[in-house]
Parts: C-alpha cells; sequence; structure tokens
C-alpha cells in the first residue's frame, strides 16, 4: 500500500475504474449471448434487436477505451455475418 497522498488517491481511483469497466464488460458479453441465442433459435425479429443493443454496447465499450475500437468493429462484423446468413 503506498504511503503519498497521490498514490493512494490514484489506487482508489483505479479500484473504481476496474469495477466500472468489468460491468461494462460483463453487460457487452451478456448483449453478444442474447443476440447467439435468439439466432440459435431461428427467432430473427428478436434476434435483430439483440444485434442492435449488442453493436451499440460494443460501440460504447469501444468509445470508453474498455475494448480496441479494431476489436470491436471485428466483433460487429461477425455478428452482423453470423445475421445475414441466418435471415437466408
Amino acid at each position: 500500500m503506498p504511503n503519498i497522498k497521490s498514490a493512494i488517491k490514484r489506487v482508489q481511483i483505479t479500484q473504481t475504474r476496474t469495477l466500472r469497466n468489468a460491468s461494462t464488460r460483463s453487460a457487452l458479453r451478456t448483449a453478444i449471448k442474447k443476440f447467439e441465442q435468439a439466432v440459435q433459435s431461428s427467432d430473427l425479429e428478436t434476434a435483430k434487436t439483440a444485434l442492435k443493443n449488442a453493436t451499440k454496447s460494443l460501440d460504447q465499450a469501444a468509445s470508453k477505451g474498455i475494448i480496441h475500437r479494431n476489436h470491436a468493429a471485428r466483433k460487429k462484423s461477425r455478428l452482423m455475418k453470423r445475421y445475414n446468413k441466418a435471415a437466408m
């Protein structure tokens, strides 16, 4: 544990941000899983709304720096590909 006041504050800030990032990352994973379940069950209407939510979550996580923007783009591309394949 640090003794310097600014270092103590940095530790506290890091803990807060870690919790917030973990929460956002968990919500992101949940949104993607909901989409995958909808595609598995061939429910295209639910899959479409789940895809929209997953894409929004990916964009938000990328804008906040929780995941890299290229990672978000790659995930979105793969999700769109799965949706289009299921829609055909």
